[in-house]
Protein backbone atom coordinates (compact mmCIF):
# COMPACT_ATOMS: atom_id res chain seq x y z
CA UNK A 1 0.00 0.00 0.00
CA UNK A 2 1.13 3.52 -0.64
CA UNK A 3 2.38 5.24 2.86
CA UNK A 4 1.03 8.94 3.26
CA UNK A 5 4.30 10.39 4.22
CA UNK A 6 5.40 14.14 4.50
CA UNK A 7 8.27 13.38 1.66
CA UNK A 8 6.40 11.70 -1.42
CA UNK A 9 3.09 14.13 -0.40
CA UNK A 10 5.35 16.88 -0.54
CA UNK A 11 7.54 16.20 -3.13
CA UNK A 12 8.60 19.56 -4.13
CA UNK A 13 10.62 20.47 -7.75
CA UNK A 14 12.18 23.83 -8.37
CA UNK A 15 9.12 25.04 -10.63
CA UNK A 16 6.62 24.37 -7.58
CA UNK A 17 7.47 27.46 -5.51
CA UNK A 18 10.06 30.32 -5.33
CA UNK A 19 13.73 30.17 -4.23
CA UNK A 20 13.05 30.11 -0.04
CA UNK A 21 14.55 33.31 1.21
CA UNK A 22 14.93 32.56 4.51
CA UNK A 23 16.59 36.03 5.35
CA UNK A 24 13.26 37.78 3.86
CA UNK A 25 11.10 35.79 5.93
CA UNK A 26 13.07 36.05 9.45
CA UNK A 27 12.77 39.99 8.42
CA UNK A 28 8.80 39.07 8.65
CA UNK A 29 8.74 38.01 12.48
CA UNK A 30 9.88 40.77 14.86
CA UNK A 31 10.28 38.58 18.01
CA UNK A 32 13.07 37.22 15.99
CA UNK A 33 15.72 40.08 16.78
CA UNK A 34 14.63 39.60 20.66
CA UNK A 35 17.82 39.48 22.38
CA UNK A 36 17.73 36.99 25.39
CA UNK A 37 20.13 37.53 28.20
CA UNK A 38 22.18 39.13 25.69
CA UNK A 39 22.11 36.94 23.21
CA UNK A 40 20.25 36.29 19.75
CA UNK A 41 16.89 34.34 20.63
CA UNK A 42 17.30 30.95 19.03
CA UNK A 43 13.71 29.72 19.18
CA UNK A 44 13.17 26.24 19.05
CA UNK A 45 9.85 25.66 20.53
CA UNK A 46 7.63 25.72 17.73
CA UNK A 47 5.96 22.32 18.41
CA UNK A 48 4.41 24.76 21.78
CA UNK A 49 3.68 27.83 19.93
CA UNK A 50 4.84 29.40 16.92
CA UNK A 51 5.66 33.07 16.36
CA UNK A 52 3.56 35.87 14.00
CA UNK A 53 4.38 37.37 10.99
CA UNK A 54 3.93 41.10 11.27
CA UNK A 55 1.52 40.27 8.40
CA UNK A 56 -0.58 38.71 11.12
CA UNK A 57 0.81 41.55 13.65
CA UNK A 58 -0.77 43.96 10.97
CA UNK A 59 -4.23 42.18 10.24
CA UNK A 60 -5.23 41.92 13.95
CA UNK A 61 -4.14 45.22 14.75
CA UNK A 62 -6.11 46.47 11.71
CA UNK A 63 -9.63 45.13 13.09
CA UNK A 64 -9.28 46.58 16.45
CA UNK A 65 -7.82 49.68 14.96
CA UNK A 66 -9.68 50.59 12.14
CA UNK A 67 -13.48 48.35 11.93
CA UNK A 68 -13.52 46.93 15.66
CA UNK A 69 -17.64 45.76 15.71
CA UNK A 70 -19.25 42.10 16.81
CA UNK A 71 -20.28 40.61 13.44
CA UNK A 72 -23.78 39.19 12.09
CA UNK A 73 -26.28 40.75 13.48
CA UNK A 74 -25.09 44.64 12.67
CA UNK A 75 -26.36 47.26 9.89
CA UNK A 76 -23.94 49.49 9.95
CA UNK A 77 -20.76 49.95 8.14
CA UNK A 78 -18.23 48.44 10.32
CA UNK A 79 -20.13 45.57 11.41
CA UNK A 80 -20.49 44.54 7.65
CA UNK A 81 -16.38 44.95 7.29
CA UNK A 82 -15.92 42.77 10.05
CA UNK A 83 -18.61 40.46 8.88
CA UNK A 84 -17.38 39.76 5.92
CA UNK A 85 -13.39 39.61 6.70
CA UNK A 86 -14.91 36.67 9.22
CA UNK A 87 -16.61 34.74 6.75
CA UNK A 88 -13.62 35.42 4.43
CA UNK A 89 -11.47 34.21 6.87
CA UNK A 90 -13.77 31.04 6.68
CA UNK A 91 -13.23 30.73 2.99
CA UNK A 92 -9.87 30.99 3.65
CA UNK A 93 -9.46 27.81 5.64
CA UNK A 94 -11.83 26.18 3.16
CA UNK A 95 -9.92 26.34 0.35
CA UNK A 96 -6.43 25.68 2.44
CA UNK A 97 -7.31 22.40 3.83
CA UNK A 98 -9.50 21.64 0.45
CA UNK A 99 -12.86 21.03 2.50
CA UNK A 100 -15.68 20.66 0.23
CA UNK A 101 -18.72 22.93 1.85
CA UNK A 102 -17.89 26.05 3.30
CA UNK A 103 -20.38 25.14 6.25
CA UNK A 104 -18.31 22.46 7.49
CA UNK A 105 -15.09 24.87 8.81
CA UNK A 106 -16.10 25.71 12.52
CA UNK A 107 -14.12 27.93 13.96
CA UNK A 108 -13.41 27.34 17.53
CA UNK A 109 -11.15 28.47 20.42
CA UNK A 110 -8.20 25.79 19.08
CA UNK A 111 -7.79 21.77 18.80
CA UNK A 112 -8.58 21.26 22.50
CA UNK A 113 -11.87 23.29 22.24
CA UNK A 114 -12.25 21.46 18.69
CA UNK A 115 -11.93 17.88 19.97
CA UNK A 116 -13.81 18.54 23.29
CA UNK A 117 -16.86 19.72 20.63
CA UNK A 118 -16.56 16.50 19.06
CA UNK A 119 -16.55 14.52 21.88
CA UNK A 120 -19.48 16.39 23.91
CA UNK A 121 -21.95 16.64 20.89
CA UNK A 122 -21.21 13.35 18.32
CA UNK A 123 -20.05 11.29 21.35
CA UNK A 124 -23.17 11.92 24.10
CA UNK A 125 -25.53 11.46 20.69
CA UNK A 126 -23.95 8.59 19.17
CA UNK A 127 -21.97 6.55 21.40
CA UNK A 128 -23.66 4.39 24.09
CA UNK A 129 -22.68 1.85 26.85
CA UNK A 130 -20.40 -1.15 25.63
CA UNK A 131 -18.92 1.15 22.47
CA UNK A 132 -15.66 1.50 22.33
CA UNK A 133 -13.37 4.15 21.03
CA UNK A 134 -9.61 3.44 19.66
CA UNK A 135 -6.90 6.49 20.30
CA UNK A 136 -3.26 5.77 20.36
CA UNK A 137 0.11 6.21 22.55
CA UNK A 138 1.27 8.99 21.44
CA UNK A 139 -2.24 11.06 21.64
CA UNK A 140 -1.97 14.80 23.72
CA UNK A 141 -4.02 15.05 26.84
CA UNK A 142 -6.41 16.85 24.99
CA UNK A 143 -7.23 13.69 22.55
CA UNK A 144 -7.37 11.30 25.82
CA UNK A 145 -9.07 13.07 28.30
CA UNK A 146 -12.20 13.99 27.09
CA UNK A 147 -12.38 10.81 25.61
CA UNK A 148 -11.91 9.21 29.53
CA UNK A 149 -14.68 11.77 30.92
CA UNK A 150 -17.27 10.46 28.28
CA UNK A 151 -16.15 6.79 29.14
CA UNK A 152 -17.28 8.37 32.88
CA UNK A 153 -20.28 9.51 31.62
CA UNK A 154 -21.50 6.43 28.93
CA UNK A 155 -19.17 3.54 30.08
CA UNK A 156 -17.69 3.28 27.33
CA UNK A 157 -14.37 1.43 26.17
CA UNK A 158 -11.58 3.07 25.36
CA UNK A 159 -8.63 1.45 23.04
CA UNK A 160 -5.13 2.15 22.69
CA UNK A 161 -3.16 1.79 19.79
CA UNK A 162 0.66 0.96 20.74
CA UNK A 163 3.95 2.23 19.64
CA UNK A 164 7.06 0.65 19.16
CA UNK A 165 10.25 1.83 20.67
CA UNK A 166 11.23 3.69 17.70
CA UNK A 167 7.86 5.38 18.42
CA UNK A 168 5.97 4.29 15.04
CA UNK A 169 2.67 3.09 15.51
CA UNK A 170 1.69 -0.33 15.08
CA UNK A 171 -0.62 -0.44 12.51
CA UNK A 172 -1.27 -4.66 12.69
CA UNK A 173 -2.41 -3.83 16.87
CA UNK A 174 -4.64 -1.03 15.55
CA UNK A 175 -6.57 -3.68 13.59
CA UNK A 176 -6.73 -6.16 15.91
CA UNK A 177 -8.19 -3.33 18.01
CA UNK A 178 -11.67 -2.68 15.42
CA UNK A 179 -14.93 -5.00 15.97
CA UNK A 180 -17.98 -4.40 16.24
CA UNK A 181 -18.43 -2.40 18.97
CA UNK A 182 -16.00 -0.11 17.60
CA UNK A 183 -17.35 3.31 16.87
CA UNK A 184 -15.26 5.94 16.95
CA UNK A 185 -10.89 6.51 15.94
CA UNK A 186 -9.25 9.91 16.89
CA UNK A 187 -6.08 9.56 16.70
CA UNK A 188 -3.45 12.54 15.93
CA UNK A 189 -1.47 13.14 12.69
CA UNK A 190 2.10 13.88 13.89
CA UNK A 191 3.25 13.71 17.61
CA UNK A 192 3.87 16.74 19.51
CA UNK A 193 6.18 14.61 21.74
CA UNK A 194 7.98 12.34 19.28
CA UNK A 195 8.15 13.95 15.64
CA UNK A 196 6.03 10.67 14.51
CA UNK A 197 3.75 11.07 11.10
CA UNK A 198 1.23 8.54 11.44
CA UNK A 199 -0.11 6.55 8.03
CA UNK A 200 -3.44 8.20 8.83
CA UNK A 201 -4.58 7.29 4.88
CA UNK A 202 -4.46 3.87 5.67
CA UNK A 203 -5.74 4.64 9.53
CA UNK A 204 -8.86 5.86 7.56
CA UNK A 205 -9.46 3.48 5.03
CA UNK A 206 -8.91 0.93 7.96
CA UNK A 207 -11.75 2.49 9.90
CA UNK A 208 -14.11 3.25 7.32
CA UNK A 209 -14.27 -0.59 6.29
CA UNK A 210 -16.03 -0.79 9.45
CA UNK A 211 -18.25 2.40 8.36
CA UNK A 212 -16.07 3.72 11.67
CA UNK A 213 -15.76 7.44 11.64
CA UNK A 214 -12.13 9.41 12.32
CA UNK A 215 -11.04 12.36 13.68
CA UNK A 216 -8.00 13.71 12.88
CA UNK A 217 -5.78 15.88 15.20
CA UNK A 218 -4.26 18.31 13.15
CA UNK A 219 -1.96 20.37 15.44
CA UNK A 220 1.36 19.21 14.97
CA UNK A 221 0.69 18.77 11.01
CA UNK A 222 -1.04 21.51 9.49
CA UNK A 223 2.13 23.66 9.24
CA UNK A 224 4.56 21.09 8.62
CA UNK A 225 2.64 19.46 5.29
CA UNK A 226 -0.32 19.47 2.76
CA UNK A 227 -3.58 19.12 4.06
CA UNK A 228 -6.08 17.56 2.40
CA UNK A 229 -9.43 16.47 4.14
CA UNK A 230 -11.19 15.19 0.64
CA UNK A 231 -7.84 12.88 -0.51
CA UNK A 232 -7.51 12.39 3.57
CA UNK A 233 -11.24 11.20 3.81
CA UNK A 234 -11.25 12.21 7.23
CA UNK A 235 -14.67 12.55 9.03
CA UNK A 236 -13.41 15.43 11.59
CA UNK A 237 -9.89 17.36 11.10
CA UNK A 238 -8.93 19.90 14.11
CA UNK A 239 -5.53 22.16 14.41
CA UNK A 240 -4.76 25.80 16.14
CA UNK A 241 -4.30 28.83 14.77
CA UNK A 242 -1.30 29.34 17.32
CA UNK A 243 0.54 26.59 15.65
CA UNK A 244 0.46 27.87 12.21
CA UNK A 245 1.87 31.23 12.20
CA UNK A 246 -1.78 32.70 13.85
CA UNK A 247 -3.03 33.98 16.62
CA UNK A 248 -3.83 32.34 20.21
CA UNK A 249 -7.63 31.33 20.95
CA UNK A 250 -8.41 30.74 17.58
CA UNK A 251 -8.59 27.23 15.93
CA UNK A 252 -10.52 24.93 13.13
CA UNK A 253 -12.94 22.04 13.74
CA UNK A 254 -13.72 20.30 10.05
CA UNK A 255 -16.05 18.47 9.77
CA UNK A 256 -18.26 16.25 7.32
CA UNK A 257 -21.60 17.94 6.82
CA UNK A 258 -23.34 14.53 6.87
CA UNK A 259 -21.90 14.30 10.62
CA UNK A 260 -22.13 18.13 11.14
CA UNK A 261 -25.50 17.96 10.30
CA UNK A 262 -26.98 15.33 13.17
CA UNK A 263 -24.87 16.56 16.14
CA UNK A 264 -26.31 18.70 18.64
CA UNK A 265 -24.94 21.64 19.16
CA UNK A 266 -21.94 22.34 22.09
CA UNK A 267 -23.07 25.37 23.43
CA UNK A 268 -25.97 27.56 23.81
CA UNK A 269 -26.15 31.25 23.34
CA UNK A 270 -26.35 33.76 21.04
CA UNK A 271 -25.93 33.69 16.93
CA UNK A 272 -26.17 30.13 17.03
CA UNK A 273 -29.99 30.24 17.41
CA UNK A 274 -32.72 31.21 14.71
CA UNK A 275 -35.35 31.71 16.96
CA UNK A 276 -35.72 31.31 21.05
CA UNK A 277 -38.89 30.93 23.18
CA UNK A 278 -39.43 29.82 26.19
CA UNK A 279 -41.03 26.72 25.40
CA UNK A 280 -39.07 25.84 21.94
CA UNK A 281 -35.53 27.07 20.59
CA UNK A 282 -34.87 26.86 17.03
CA UNK A 283 -31.04 25.92 16.04
CA UNK A 284 -29.40 28.22 13.72
CA UNK A 285 -27.86 26.09 10.18
CA UNK A 286 -24.42 24.94 10.01
CA UNK A 287 -21.68 26.39 10.43
CA UNK A 288 -23.56 28.72 13.04
CA UNK A 289 -25.12 26.17 15.03
CA UNK A 290 -21.83 25.39 16.40
CA UNK A 291 -20.64 28.96 17.13
CA UNK A 292 -22.18 30.10 20.01
CA UNK A 293 -21.40 33.88 21.07
CA UNK A 294 -19.06 36.58 19.96
CA UNK A 295 -16.25 34.85 18.12
CA UNK A 296 -12.65 35.10 18.56
CA UNK A 297 -12.93 37.58 15.14
CA UNK A 298 -9.42 39.18 15.40
CA UNK A 299 -8.29 35.60 15.79
CA UNK A 300 -10.23 34.33 12.95
CA UNK A 301 -8.69 37.17 10.79
CA UNK A 302 -5.27 36.42 11.81
CA UNK A 303 -5.64 33.15 10.91
CA UNK A 304 -6.62 33.87 7.53
CA UNK A 305 -3.82 36.11 7.20
CA UNK A 306 -1.23 33.09 8.46
CA UNK A 307 -2.62 30.74 6.01
CA UNK A 308 -2.01 33.26 3.31
CA UNK A 309 1.12 33.61 4.13
CA UNK A 310 2.10 30.14 4.32
CA UNK A 311 0.32 29.95 1.34
CA UNK A 312 2.38 32.76 -0.25
CA UNK A 313 5.91 30.83 0.59
CA UNK A 314 4.79 27.41 -0.68
CA UNK A 315 4.06 24.70 2.46
CA UNK A 316 5.91 22.02 -0.05
CA UNK A 317 9.39 23.84 -0.18
CA UNK A 318 9.01 24.97 3.87
CA UNK A 319 8.29 21.03 4.63
CA UNK A 320 11.31 20.34 2.40
CA UNK A 321 13.39 23.28 4.47
CA UNK A 322 12.18 22.06 7.51
CA UNK A 323 12.92 18.07 6.67
CA UNK A 324 16.43 19.80 6.32
CA UNK A 325 16.91 21.29 9.80
CA UNK A 326 15.57 17.43 11.23
CA UNK A 327 17.84 15.96 9.47
CA UNK A 328 20.94 18.09 10.15
CA UNK A 329 20.03 18.23 13.88
CA UNK A 330 19.70 14.66 14.46
CA UNK A 331 22.92 14.20 12.50
CA UNK A 332 24.32 16.27 15.26
CA UNK A 333 22.79 15.34 18.09
CA UNK A 334 23.59 11.14 16.99
CA UNK A 335 27.03 12.20 17.64
CA UNK A 336 26.96 13.15 21.04
CA UNK A 337 28.09 11.26 23.63
CA UNK A 338 25.47 10.63 26.34
CA UNK A 339 22.76 12.43 24.44
CA UNK A 340 19.84 10.25 23.26
CA UNK A 341 16.72 10.82 21.28
CA UNK A 342 13.39 9.56 21.67
CA UNK A 343 11.70 8.55 18.98
CA UNK A 344 12.97 7.36 16.00
CA UNK A 345 10.29 6.82 13.55
CA UNK A 346 10.35 6.01 10.28
CA UNK A 347 9.02 9.02 9.03
CA UNK A 348 9.35 11.78 11.33
CA UNK A 349 8.22 15.74 11.10
CA UNK A 350 10.21 18.69 12.84
CA UNK A 351 10.44 17.48 16.45
CA UNK A 352 13.69 15.93 18.29
CA UNK A 353 13.00 14.93 21.91
CA UNK A 354 16.29 13.99 23.74
CA UNK A 355 17.23 12.97 27.05
CA UNK A 356 20.87 13.14 28.63
CA UNK A 357 22.48 10.60 30.59
CA UNK A 358 23.99 13.43 33.62
CA UNK A 359 21.22 16.08 33.38
CA UNK A 360 17.21 16.25 33.99
CA UNK A 361 15.56 17.55 30.52
CA UNK A 362 14.28 20.57 32.93
CA UNK A 363 18.20 21.25 33.87
CA UNK A 364 18.65 21.45 30.03
CA UNK A 365 16.15 23.93 29.32
CA UNK A 366 17.33 26.05 32.20
CA UNK A 367 20.91 26.13 30.69
CA UNK A 368 20.31 26.06 26.96
CA UNK A 369 18.35 29.41 27.80
CA UNK A 370 21.48 30.98 29.09
CA UNK A 371 22.93 31.00 25.48
CA UNK A 372 19.38 32.59 24.58
CA UNK A 373 18.14 28.73 23.25
CA UNK A 374 14.43 28.52 24.13
CA UNK A 375 13.54 24.56 23.94
CA UNK A 376 10.47 22.98 25.85
CA UNK A 377 11.02 20.38 28.35
CA UNK A 378 8.63 18.42 30.34
CA UNK A 379 5.97 15.37 29.21
CA UNK A 380 5.03 17.79 26.94
CA UNK A 381 1.23 16.85 27.61
CA UNK A 382 1.54 13.47 26.02
CA UNK A 383 2.56 11.57 29.80
CA UNK A 384 2.07 8.03 28.30
CA UNK A 385 4.64 8.55 25.60
CA UNK A 386 7.19 9.21 28.62
CA UNK A 387 5.70 5.80 30.40
CA UNK A 388 6.33 3.96 27.12
CA UNK A 389 10.10 4.70 27.19
CA UNK A 390 10.09 4.91 31.22
CA UNK A 391 11.45 8.42 31.19
CA UNK A 392 10.02 11.25 33.56
CA UNK A 393 10.78 14.32 30.82
CA UNK A 394 12.34 15.21 27.46
CA UNK A 395 14.04 17.92 26.12
CA UNK A 396 12.56 18.85 22.92
CA UNK A 397 13.60 21.10 19.96
CA UNK A 398 11.30 21.71 17.38
CA UNK A 399 11.32 23.53 14.51
CA UNK A 400 9.39 26.58 12.11
CA UNK A 401 9.90 27.86 9.10
CA UNK A 402 12.33 30.72 10.26
CA UNK A 403 14.91 28.31 11.92
CA UNK A 404 18.06 27.84 10.32
CA UNK A 405 21.10 25.58 10.28
CA UNK A 406 22.98 28.30 12.08
CA UNK A 407 20.77 28.14 15.29
CA UNK A 408 20.84 24.53 15.23
CA UNK A 409 24.61 25.05 15.43
CA UNK A 410 23.81 27.01 18.73
CA UNK A 411 21.86 24.59 20.00
CA UNK A 412 24.23 21.98 19.50
CA UNK A 413 27.02 23.92 21.23
CA UNK A 414 25.13 24.52 24.50
CA UNK A 415 23.79 20.93 24.52
CA UNK A 416 27.68 20.28 24.80
CA UNK A 417 28.48 22.99 27.12
CA UNK A 418 25.53 21.19 29.56
CA UNK A 419 26.70 18.00 29.05
CA UNK A 420 30.15 18.75 30.30
CA UNK A 421 29.21 20.92 33.37
CA UNK A 422 26.89 17.84 34.27
CA UNK A 423 29.68 15.59 33.67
Amino acid sequence: MNEYTLDQYNECVETDCDPYNIKGIREDFPILKTLVHGKPLVYLDNAATTHKPRQVINAVNAFYAEYNSNIHRGVHKLSQIATDKYEDARRTVKSFINAKHLEEIIFTSGTTDSINLVVSSYGRKFLKEGDNVIISTMEHHSNIVPWQMLREEKNIELRVIPIDENGDLIFDEFVKLIDENTKFVSVTHISNALGTVNPIKHIIEKAHESNIPVLIDGAQSVHHTKIDVQYLDCDFFVFSGHKIYGPTGIGILYGKKEFLEKMPPHKGGGDMILSVRFDRTIYNDLPYKFEAGTPNIAGAIGLAEAIKYIDDICIKVIARHENELLNYATNLINELDGVRIIGNARNKSSVISFVMDNAHPHDIGTMLDIDGVAIRTGHHCAEPVMRRYKIPATARASFGLYNTKEEIDVLINSIIKVNKMFS
